[in-house]
């Protein structure tokens, strides 16, 4: 199995996992840096950030360079032994570049200006904002590539801006030339023919700003696609001043499942991937989105190591009701990160600020200072991660796989679609919570990734889909891998164009189906399951009007009610070796439970547990090592299945204490259990072909 390498390794093989923080010293006065210091030896630091927001302090006038403050403080980071990952400040441009630059500064869809006085206060496309941030990269770089506190470099901070100003529009229109390569096949790909849209001169085309009504599908998609595109090529752009320079690994910090990038494409240019990710406190299932956002991590990553760059110690400040965590849910939201391949566990930020728009986020260090809770559980996961470092550079491939990708994603939710109750990140959470309950990892993937390291493939949403894409995934089912695809998938081509024909038509000869009318439901309509111990359940708020056309295909739910009655729900079909499921209807949890457990038996994937974990426990496999987490406030009770309990009691990595396969767990208890090596069956399940 080929992973793909990782640019953490030669920092993770000396240093083993990484704990640290975004340090912001100029923040406070350049004699409390000693204390800094003294603060994160005594935690376990060994790598923060430092520079991300500095800009103004680093070049306070265009033309002018301070970097005084920035050589003491690596300087004595070096001294001390911690590792420093160095931002380029180009997120938070200083008030001398929109002041002079007025065309740098984006623009909203309604033409508003959205000035200095905050941060991101850039457009991606404009010729000044890139040139002067490379011109503040290129110094940074050429001064610090060799200095020894430098371990890593990290292009800009959550990249994310979009704008519709004029410069953008100019660069929208090259785009749109180097992907169509004319104006005619522009008209043709967005469907212009339609409310006689037609473009005859390159001119007219802009971004799409506010309109009396809803805009051309395909062009707000590509307006997506452009602004991922150019917010790429920052990233690009600055990586390779820093490559001129430098020999460090290169990243950025992305936001997980966020909407306004394709994260895969990033993938392809990061040395190694880079997440920011922060639990809801107030939301107790909110580990279940951090987990699936940590198997987007592993996806990206292609299963081996990550970084968590960025996450809360307890409360932020950018919610409208800012709750803090309760005492031990710091440690366990941390290790279920390293559970799921992060080599780091790094937050925003080492001590907290005293002033600006981000004063009341907690951080390492709280306003209180050292002798505080917070403070008191940092230093004891520090500890725990000096126990955990031989984990460090352990790949976490997995053998199911959760199909995702941005353009659907973008293309699926235009205003004009059916109903707006069928959203992609809740189905893709329904279909990933059944996987959850039964100790199952996953690496979300693009469509187009090989599939051939993977028995299980689940695609809970995937409205867009290339036929090339679609015969890919038909083709590993035939040789003996399970898939199962969830409702309105298969709907659109790459131009978000419906395709002719019964639905999903790229689908039907996997499936065993296809329908002729999506059927948003004013009601649940009751089914009839023949799996399982489940009877009777419902459909929620979506149905499709569903025809097997395949004598290999059978029902596995019918529509026992309504316009659909007697008619098929959920499908499951024998495809050469393989086999597939489709669910042509919203399911509730318990149904979606039995068809995954359906799915995982085709797949011949076993579980780790005897029975469905609690609703707050996560269980998840790193290597020879297995984690077992609880999230909630409550003692829980956990089985391990015959495959764990027939290697007899399992050591806790972090205690030393021996444990038997029924696990009782503390409010906010972690196990790091080895018991290995696992199973054979466990590790490289093979395809069922019956």
């Amino acid at each position: 199995m080929q992973l793909r390498s990782h640019g953490l390794k030669n920092v993770t093989d000396a240093a083993g996992l990484l704990f640290g923080a975004d340090y912001n010293p100029e923040q406070w006065p350049e004699e409390t840096w000693p204390e800094d210091i003294s603060l994160m030896k005594q935690a376990g630091v060994n790598i923060v950030t430092v520079g991300v927001f500095s800009w103004a302090r680093l070049q306070p006038e265009e033309g002018q360079w301070n970097f005084g403050w920035l050589d003491r403080l690596l300087d004595l980071l070096a001294n001390n032994g911690i590792r420093v990952c160095l931002a380029t400040p180009t997120a938070s441009p200083p008030p001398w570049l929109g002041h002079r630059y007025p065309a740098s500064l984006p623009t909203t869809a309604d033409g508003t200006t959205l000035w200095y006085g905050s941060r991101n206060q850039f457009s991606p496309s404009s010729p000044a904002y890139r040139a002067a941030a490379l011109a503040v990269t290129s110094q940074l770089a050429a001064r610090y590539a060799d200095h020894p506190a430098v371990a890593m470099w990290h292009v800009g901070n959550e990249l994310g801006q979009v704008s519709y100003d004029d410069e953008t529009a100019v660069a929208f229109r090259s785009w749109l030339l180097r992907r169509y390569g004319s104006l005619d096949a522009v008209n043709a790909a967005w469907g212009t023919a339609f409310w006689s849209q037609g473009y005859s001169g390159w001119e007219q085309i802009l971004p799409p700003r506010a309109a009396p009504y809803m805009h051309n599908p395909t062009q707000v998609l590509d307006f997506h696609r452009f602004t991922s595109e150019a917010l790429l090529e920052l990233f690009v752009a600055e990586r390779d001043v820093i490559r001129s320079h430098a020999g460090q690994p290169v990243t950025t910090n992305l936001m997980g499942f966020f909407r306004g990038a394709d994260y895969f494409r990033f993938a392809q240019e990061t040395d190694f991937i880079g997440n920011n990710h922060y639990v809801d406190p107030a939301e107790p299932q909110s580990w279940e989105t951090a987990a699936l956002t940590h198997d987007l991590c592993r996806g990206l990553a292609g299963g081996a190591p990550w970084m968590l760059m960025e996450s809360a110690t307890s409360a932020v400040s950018w919610r409208g009701h800012n709750v803090p965590k309760d005492p031990g849910a710091l440690r366990v939201d941390s290790l279920a990160a390293i559970a799921r391949g992060s080599d780091a566990v790094c937050y925003f930020q080492f001590r907290q600020s005293a002033f600006g728009a981000e004063r009341f986020h907690s951080a390492m260090v709280p306003l209180a200072g050292a002798d505080t809770r917070v403070f008191r559980e940092v230093c004891s996961l520090g500890s725990d991660l000096q126990e955990l470092r031989l984990l460090a550079g352990t790949p976490a491939p997995s053998k199911i796989a959760v199909l995702f990708d941005w353009d659907s994603w973008w293309a699926s939710e235009s205003p004009d679609r059916p109903s707006n109750r069928l959203g992609v990140m809740d189905q893709i959470l329904a279909y990933y919570r059944p996987l959850l309950r039964r100790g199952h990892c996953v690496e979300v993937i693009h469509p187009a990734s090989s599939l051939d390291r993977f028995d299980l493939v689940l695609a809970p949403s995937l409205f867009l889909l290339t036929g090339k894409d679609a015969e890919s995934l038909d083709a590993w089912v035939l040789a003996g891998g399970t898939a199962v695809v969830g409702p309105f998938s298969g709907v659109a081509d790459s131009n978000g164009h419906l395709r002719s024909g019964r639905h999903p038509t790229v689908l039907a000869r996997m499936l065993g189906v296809s329908g002729e009318e999506w059927r948003p439901l004013a009601g649940p309509e009751r089914l009839t399951f023949t799996l399982g111990n489940l009877p009777e359940s419902e459909a929620l708020s979506w149905s499709e009007d569903l025809r097997i056309h395949s004598s290999s295909a059978s029902p596995v739910a019918s529509f026992a009610s309504g316009p659909l009655s007697g008619k098929p729900a959920v499908v499951r079909n024998s495809h050469g070796k393989g086999w597939s499921w489709y669910a042509g209807a919203e399911l509730p949890e318990s149904a979606l439970a039995a068809i995954i457990e359906g799915a995982l038996k085709d797949a011949g994937l076993p579980s780790l547990v005897a029975a469905e974990l609690p609703a707050d426990v996560e269980l998840v496999q790193r290597g020879e090592y297995l984690f077992v987490l609880n999230h909630g406030c409550e003692t829980r009770r956990v089985e391990l299945s015959g495959h764990i309990k027939a290697n007899g009691p399992s050591i806790d990595l972090l205690t030393g204490a021996s444990h038997p396969a029924e696990l009782m767990l503390p409010p906010y208890g972690v196990l790091v259990l080895k018991s290995g090596p696992f199973p054979q069956d466990l590790q490289s399940p093979q395809k069922n072909g019956n």
